[in-house]
């Protein structure tokens, strides 16, 4: 498989799904896909929508966005999402869905306002950091620990692992929500994961 992505993006979430199940692939760097450039038509040869992650299955299929991955992930080998019938998976799912349906739109619109609010971009980069450290807040109410569902790892973990790094930056993290941030060095100090992790972290 190929992953192509960015050191420190949300690639780096694909790229700790994979290493926790152990799945080979090389890794694609498109740094500064969103400007004109080699990088961004390398992309787009894959993905028209010129994202990251876009992830190349063994059979040329393309898979795209984190949580589309998690899944498809769970389904070919264990360690990502808790046995289907029990509680946590519904956990599992809700957690998932609402990560990428709440925090993510915040970064759609926080990281480039200019797209959105060319007349107000400082105000909507606040209010979107506003608004996301709510969000972080209520997921701290949620977790459980050692990690995020309890005793035993799963994708959340890796999303919480790499999430931790963006604004509002670790140091809110661990002053605001001390609970995902000791998740966060848990997952990273996982032996399948560390050195995904230090990757990323040091982008």
């Amino acid at each position: 498989m190929q992953l192509y992505g960015v050191r420190g993006w949300g690639s780096a979430i694909a790229e700790g799904l994979l290493a926790l199940t152990g799945q080979g692939y090389d890794f694609i760097d498109v740094e500064g896909f969103d400007r004109p450039g080699p990088a961004r038509d390398r992309l787009a040869a894959v993905n028209p929508l010129v994202q990251v992650p876009a992830l190349v299955l063994d059979d040329g299929t393309v898979m795209t966005e984190t949580a589309a991955i998690a899944l498809y992930l769970s389904d070919r080998a264990p360690g990502l999402a808790p046995a289907i019938g029990t509680p946590e998976r519904g956990r599992f799912y809700r957690l998932l869905v609402w990560l990428v349906a709440n925090v993510y739109p915040t970064f759609t619109y926080g990281d480039y306002p200019e797209r959105w609010a060319p007349s107000a971009t400082e105000e909507l980069v606040a209010s979107t950091i506003r608004h996301r450290k709510t969000l972080y807040r209520w997921l701290e109410e949620q977790v459980a620990e050692p990690f995020v569902l309890g005793d035993t790892p799963c994708a959340l973990d890796i999303y919480v692992a790499v999430m931790v790094t963006w604004r509002p930056r670790t140091p809110w993290f661990e002053r605001n929500t001390p609970k995902l941030m000791r998740i966060a060095e848990r997952t990273r100090q996982m032996p399948s994961l560390a050195a995904v992790m230090a990757a990323n972290s040091n982008a």
